[in-house]
């Protein structure tokens, strides 16, 4: 007999027992199977679990407490295959989990097995930090318990109830993408939208759909990890800009070595553009600027302030790019916008200096792959005649 699929109940239920059995009482409730998965790495749950991975690792492997980190990356292996198991035998259409500090680490590393689409929630006491590195490029809903997990009392029981109903409901989504369409994934960031809202529209004109991702670092990881999974047609890169964030530890440079790397085993068409690397984007304000910068070209924007990369900088970052983009040469063409690359870098604009521009352009040209076509629009970025050409040559690119 084929067994349902379930919403996953995933904690440590050596540490979290009272939590997760609540979790999975108020699922039921609501009319849906549950499954429930403990990864405690402590000892075996207090309660019957359908699949105790602490019982499953100690009877080939020890967990000594000694060696905590050990044991919780031992954990998320096991837990990451086992998930992954079930979800490909259509056992599980959602998980969630509640924790603190570890459970959250290591329950969220266990979700992030699951594709874009399988609702995923965590309840945790440290939802209010800063959670890039815990959340990635995964799409976990992450709930602040607000109060610390240490059974269930008349707080907890609210907030755990309210995150049972949100998974009941996130597993009820009804949206059926369309699939008809060819999708192109396109990155852009603030300085340079009025181009994407052109480019989208004109694209979508030809009859494709436009997938944006933010290029604020972990957006351009998850446009790379969406095209290696099979989601893209082609790829218009619009914007560069993370690397020139990367270089000056900026607010957009939390990309990894597979940015712009090319997508094995399937061919991808890229068209690059050099949006937003006339800039780097830093957190400061025209009240605190930054001693190194006070002789620099700054765009004053809101929190965050645009400065003008140097020729050296530029001629650095001229490097970088080309010799990513030529480990893919057959796959990659290059468009340039001649009059500008960002909103704060146009003629009498904050951040317009031609010098550096042309330094980057000059390097770009000396180390990029001959194979590698460049061609140049006499307009500004966020022009429509740049917006429309760059279109036409992506439409080209993927019907040759």
């Amino acid at each position: 007999m084929t067994q349902p699929s379930a919403i996953a109940v995933l904690g440590t239920f050596d540490s979290k027992g009272d939590e997760h059995r609540f979790l999975k009482d108020a699922i039921n409730d609501r009319g849906d199977a549950v499954l429930t998965i403990n990864v405690g790495t402590r000892k075996p749950s207090p309660f019957q679990a359908d699949i105790d991975l602490f019982a499953e690792l100690t009877q080939t492997q020890s967990l000594p407490p000694e060696d905590r980190d050990r044991a919780i990356g031992a954990m998320i292996q096991r837990g990451r295959e086992r998930v992954g198991e079930l979800y490909d035998r259509d056992r599980i259409r959602g998980v969630i989990s509640a924790g603190g500090g570890s459970g959250t680490h290591l329950c969220s590393s266990i979700m992030k097995v699951l594709p874009l689409g399988v609702p995923k929630v965590m309840v945790s006491t440290v939802a209010s930090r800063d959670m890039s590195d815990v959340v990635g490029t995964r799409d976990i809903t992450m709930m602040h318990s607000v109060v610390d997990l240490l059974g269930v009392n008349s707080i907890t029981e609210g907030v755990l109830d309210r995150a049972a109903a949100a998974i009941c409901g996130m597993v009820q989504s009804r949206a059926v993408p369309n699939h008809g369409k060819d999708r192109i994934a396109l990155s852009f960031f603030g300085f340079i939208t009025p181009a994407a809202e052109k480019i989208r529209s004109y694209l979508e004109e030809k009859g494709y759909e436009v997938i944006a991702f933010h290029a604020n670092g972990t957006g351009g990881m998850a446009l790379e990890e969406l095209a290696a999974e099979g989601y893209f047609a082609g790829i218009l890169d619009l914007a560069t800009h993370e690397l020139a964030d990367a270089l000056k530890n900026g607010y957009c440079g939390g990309i990894g070595p597979g940015r712009f790397a090319p997508v094995r085993g399937n061919r991808i068409p890229r068209l690059v553009v050099p949006g937003g690397m006339d800039c780097a984007v830093l957190e400061f304000t025209r009240q605190n600027i930054p001693e190194a910068y006070r002789n620099r070209r700054i765009f004053f924007y809101d929190f965050r302030s645009a400065v003008r990369l140097t020729h050296r900088e530029s001629e650095f970052l001229a490097g970088q790019l080309a010799e990513k983009l030529n480990r893919d040469a057959a796959n990659v063409r290059v468009l340039v916008p001649k009059r500008g690359w960002s909103a704060a870098d146009i003629e009498g604009g904050p951040l317009y200096d031609p010098s550096v521009t042309d330094a980057f352009m000059e390097k770009f040209r000396n180390e990029l792959d001959g194979a590698i076509s460049m061609e140049s629009v006499d307009a500004h970025i966020n022009d429509t005649e740049f917006a429309r050409e760059a279109s036409d040559l992506m439409d080209r690119m993927l019907r040759s």
